[in-house]
């Protein structure tokens, strides 16, 4: 499975969470504690998406494993942005590789990470996204599993829906038609922030306005938390909800 990370709040650099702190995604890309069940090395492309001076994010990424880019973390250590997201990729076997397979996908203002997989794919997700027009699919950057949640996501989020109540729907939406799906959700236009865990691992750190969530913890300092399985983070102006997530219940 893969691992990401996203922040919320006052300015900083995502050069620390990215490569500079115990156990930062860096690290995380060849030792991580908590897989459940997924590969160990996540060596198959990374993503960082950052907010600067307009309301797109700005994106870098690459197809090849985070330790052997020579140019990010320096790139990371001069941006200081108030949202960022960061994550590294573990392709499921049959899944194509390559730049546009990589998280954070982009649309608007914003980014979107996904950690997991979707059970029975292709055919499981097929009805659900027959439902897009023709060209959003015919324009998705990649044909894997996190391209196509990312389309239906995007879609509701164009037609207005609260992200995390479009996040939420859309979980609920692919457990019926996959069961056993891993479904965390990292999502941010850089004034929201909405992770979920689902099946696979996910923590949370408050600090004032400021607020991290990660695959798992970046340090062993005190104030990092567990989210629940099957439960819905949204952080907001400092403020943070950890909301159950319900298959049978489209919005928490």
């Amino acid at each position: 499975m893969c691992r990401h990370v996203g922040y919320l709040g006052p300015p900083r650099s995502p050069v620390d969470a990215v490569f500079d702190a115990p156990h930062s995604l860096l690290r995380q890309t060849y030792a991580p504690r908590d897989m459940r069940g997924g590969g160990v090395v996540n060596a198959d492309g990374f993503g960082l998406g950052w907010y600067d001076a307009g309301p797109e994010p700005v994106r870098y990424r690459r197809p090849v494993p985070l330790w052997s880019d020579h140019d990010l973390p320096r790139l990371a250590r001069s941006v200081h942005s108030g949202a960022f997201v960061a994550a590294v990729r573990n392709g499921t076997t049959g899944m194509p590789s390559g730049e546009g397979a990589c998280a954070p996908f982009t649309g608007g203002r914003w980014l979107f990470s996904h950690n997991g997989m979707v059970r029975g794919w292709p055919d499981s997700l097929a009805a659900l996204a027959g439902k897009l027009p023709v060209t959003d699919l015919m324009t998705l950057e990649a044909p894997t599993d996190s391209a196509v949640l990312w389309a239906l996501l995007r879609e509701r989020l164009e037609a207005g829906e609260d992200p995390a109540g479009a996040v939420a729907d859309l979980i609920a939406q692919v457990e019926r038609a996959a069961p056993g799906s891993r479904l965390n959700f990292l999502l941010t236009d850089g004034t929201v922030l909405v992770a979920t865990a689902w099946t696979h691992a996910l923590s949370v750190r408050v600090e004032g306005e400021a607020v991290l969530v990660a695959s798992e913890p970046l340090d062993d300092a005190p104030g990092w938390s567990a989210v629940p399985d099957r439960h819905l983070v949204r952080a907001e102006h400092g403020a943070v909800e950890v909301i159950p997530l319900n298959a049978d219940r489209s919005v928490p």
